[in-house]
């Protein structure tokens, strides 16, 4: 069975990718993973094939372990292969929990190593594989620092993933998005940190984020950035040094 396998699939982003995926013609089954069983199994309704309901909680070993035995198990050909749970914690380093700056480093970075890899035996010529990144991982960030270093991590390992299956006729790309407003990131990063980037101006919304990402997933480009914003965040940080980048996202993050 050629299926479509999506982490963070409850909500946001990997919700959206639920819905669009779920129409494309190469996916007979959509294998959805998230820890909230109620909102997977909520995905069949807006999604046009067959939705799997599959709760793991991918920080934990054991979820790992469960998810390799259910693949060796049935041997589905992964068509498509999306990487979007994740999340972010704004607020300077100093001041935020190290259990926060942790557990986006389990799962922004182990997690989505660790499926991606489980998922490598499964894939065929024409699979596509995104992971999910951000427009953070194009330099360092204030007031965001952990998130946007696991994600320049995500990117890196999704550049070199790209490469080595390029003859194999895998296509791997890394999705770098702006800010994405009609999503949960921007309310759980924020917290109690209200202070920090309080203004998100010409922020997307997950179906042209989804949809130009796909497009990109088909042209197999490596790095896709759905949007004006991160597009031009993509070409300023090849041209200025970090050194004035990262003043400037200070006083961004402050207006």
């Amino acid at each position: 069975m050629n299926i479509a396998l999506i982490t963070g699939a409850s909500s946001g982003l990997g919700r959206e990718y639920v819905r669009q995926l779920s129409r494309d013609p190469q996916v007979q089954e959509i294998w959805a993973i998230a820890r909230r069983r109620d909102r997977l199994e909520a995905l069949s309704s807006i999604a046009a094939c067959p939705v799997r309901a599959i709760p793991l909680d991918l920080v934990r070993q054991e979820s790992l372990d469960q998810l390799r035995a259910l693949l060796a198990r049935e041997k589905p050909v992964i068509t498509r292969l999306v990487c979007a749970a994740g999340f972010g914690k704004m607020g300077p380093i100093a001041d935020t929990d190290p259990q926060d700056h942790l557990a986006m480093i389990d799962l922004n970075c182990r997690a989505a190593v660790g499926v991606t890899d489980l998922c490598l035996p499964y894939l065929t010529r024409g699979s596509r594989v995104l992971e999910i990144c951000s427009t953070a991982a194009f330099q360092p960030i204030p007031g965001l620092g952990v998130y946007a270093a696991t994600k320049a991590f995500l990117q890196s390992y999704t550049k070199a993933l790209h490469h080595e299956l390029l003859l194999r006729g895998i296509h791997v790309t890394a999705v770098c998005p702006y800010w994405v407003k009609d999503t949960e990131f921007i309310p759980i990063a924020r917290g109690e940190a209200g202070g920090e980037f309080r203004h998100v101006p010409l922020a997307s919304r997950s179906k042209w984020v989804v949809k130009l990402s796909l497009l990109a997933s088909a042209w197999n480009l490596w790095v896709a950035t759905p949007g004006i914003v991160c597009t031009l965040h993509r070409l300023a940080s090849k041209f200025i040094p970090h050194a004035l980048m990262v003043p400037l996202m200070e006083v961004f993050r402050r207006v």
